[in-house]
């Protein structure tokens, strides 16, 4: 658990509270860093007491010189061990205070060496430089000021011995020793303090950078993971490092565990051309399908670091490029068809006009009346298909009323038959007798079935065979729907995914813009166009639209 920097206090009563020691501002360190140090700390600590120990109770103590004060010798040995164990179980504990314990044990360790520096004055030169360790460990706990009070209580207690053994008459240092060692005890506590200061900072800026840096890293994994474009390091090897969710997409692993597979076996074609960047550096950006569901991409490669080996492999979805065009060639086509639909009214007005004019002729004979009104209807259906593209240039809103299905469709399989060449095929109505209403724009009606018929005839026959097309009304699923059945070769599965999409044709001669204007004026009155497989061979273009709206039937 982290340690803020503030102030460390002893408990009291509530709101009550004494200030041991306090660390810089803004400095933060592990609570298990602080506690390894004081634990080692209290080690230091058993081993100086077991060294007392020894000079009291073994024979080489005698080497030294002999006791002052045997018997205050072997009390403060025999204190000084336990306590020292008490000190360092005590800093085991979690949750204890770190700065009380540093304060209580050197204030134990001072308490010690000025005992024992009475009792055994031939070793009190090494006491006292044994308690400079100690004064300058717990100085790396405490606040300058504390600090500075724990030195002059150990200078103190020094003069207090040199005192004392002088009253006695055994005193054997002189007082210059004295004095350096407590000008000693306040340089080490001054120094330790700075420099365990300093520590802390550097620790602190260390974390933070540390906390940065991981928070940026972890920021560009999930940029990396989340972009659309496929990433991979693919090692010198062959074998695939690291890659993001869009490569696992693309090689339809789902969960994106394509590290450690082999990229040969991945992509036999990316392997190769990976292969070749790197013999030659250069990038062969041609679309290359990838995965089971053979995914067009253009691959790319840069090098992870100079001179490594490994490298960093772009996958570009070749498919969005494609959409992105299309959207830009069908803005482009939107607003050309808008103004060639405007130039076509000019023409078509006077056609139509021509014909009403010609109508009014007497010398005219019956068959070449039925021709004029021929054009005359086929001048309304081209008005009505040029308002049409113009609405779904301007995205205008369909003109929805109720139809009746059955009626329309019967209406138009009659118009359209009556201009079909019988050696180009049939059209013939089928389904349902009674009325089956919808709410759909006639307009747009017409026109899709004169896309989805035109398609059927010219595409939907066996070789050699004239087209059979047929129209079914009748309810699918709970809705109204038309049904345009053809019994030609069909649409392969490989494309007929594919059907509907803008550019998209089979066709030398097509344009592949007329199942999509159907759809889309299909969409625009809420219907939905869909091309439904048939089991003994065929095509099925099903036209699914919404009710009659209750509001209007009642």
């Amino acid at each position: 658990m982290p340690i803020a920097a503030g102030a460390y206090t002893r408990p009291g009563l509530p709101g009550e509270g004494r200030i041991l020691f306090q660390l810089p501002a803004s400095v933060v360190y592990t609570d298990t860093v602080l506690r390894r140090e004081l634990h080692l700390l209290a080690l230091y600590r058993i081993l100086e007491a077991s060294l007392l120990c020894l000079l009291v109770f073994s024979p080489v103590g005698a080497l030294i010189g002999a006791p002052h004060d045997r018997a205050l010798g072997a009390a403060v040995a025999l204190a000084s061990l336990p306590a020292s164990l008490a000190l360092w179980w005590w800093a085991r504990r979690p949750g204890a205070d770190l700065g009380e314990m540093a304060l209580i044990g050197v204030v134990a360790d001072i308490l010690i060496a000025t005992f024992i520096s009475h009792a055994l004055p031939a070793a009190g030169p090494g006491v006292a430089l044994l308690l400079v360790t100690n004064i300058g460990g717990a100085a790396l706990f405490l606040r300058l000021r504390v600090a500075l009070v724990v030195a002059a209580l150990a200078a103190l207690g020094l003069a207090a011995e040199f005192v004392w053994s002088m009253l006695e008459g055994s005193r054997t240092r002189p007082l210059a020793e004295t004095l350096m060692f407590g000008v000693s005890f306040f340089a080490v506590a001054t120094l330790t303090n700075l420099l365990g200061e300093r520590m802390r900072r550097s620790q602190a800026l260390a974390e933070r950078r540390g906390e940065e840096a991981a928070s940026l890293a972890g920021l560009n994994e999930l940029i990396i993971r989340r972009m659309r474009t496929g990433v991979m390091i693919v090692d010198g090897h062959g074998t695939v490092q690291l890659a993001n969710e869009a490569a696992g997409l693309i090689f339809a692993n789902h969960d994106g565990a394509l590290e450690g597979r082999a990229l040969t076996e991945l992509s036999p074609g990316l392997a190769r051309r990976l292969r070749a960047w790197r013999r030659d550096a250069r990038n062969d950006e041609s679309p290359l399908a990838c995965g089971p569901e053979r995914i067009e991409v253009q691959p790319r490669f840069a090098r992870l670091l100079p001179g490594s080996e490994s490298a960093l492999v772009f996958l570009d979805d070749a498919s969005l490029v494609s959409r992105r065009a299309e959207s830009l060639t069908l803005s482009a086509m939107g607003r050309f068809s808008a103004s060639l639909a405007h130039e076509i009214r000019n023409p078509l007005a006077a056609i139509s006009y021509a014909t009403q004019l010609l109508e009014e002729s007497e010398d005219l004979s019956e068959p070449d009346r039925r021709l004029l009104q021929i054009i005359h209807q086929q001048c309304l259906r081209t008005n009505g298909i040029v308002e049409s593209v113009l609405g779904l240039a301007r995205r205008e809103r369909a003109m929805g009323e109720p139809v009746d299905l059955v009626a329309c469709v019967r209406r138009f399989v009659d118009e359209y038959q009556a201009t079909l060449q019988p050696e180009n095929g049939s059209v013939r109505a089928s389904g349902r007798e009674r009325p089956l209403e919808a709410v759909f724009d006639p307009r747009h009606l017409h026109q899709i079935l004169t896309v989805l018929v035109n398609n059927a005839i010219h595409h939907g026959r066996l070789p050699g065979e004239p087209a059979r097309v047929t129209l079914v009304a009748d309810e699918r699923d709970g809705r109204p729907a038309v049904e345009v059945i053809d019994r030609g070769p069909g649409i392969p599965d490989a494309v007929a995914h594919q059907v509907g999409r803008p550019f998209f044709t089979t066709s030398e001669h097509g344009t592949g813009l007329g199942l999509y204007i159907a759809r889309e004026l299909a969409r625009a009155n809420g219907a939905d166009l869909d091309y439904v497989p048939v089991p003994g061979g065929g095509a099925c273009f099903r036209l699914a639209m919404p009710g009659r709206n209750p509001l209007l039937s009642a």
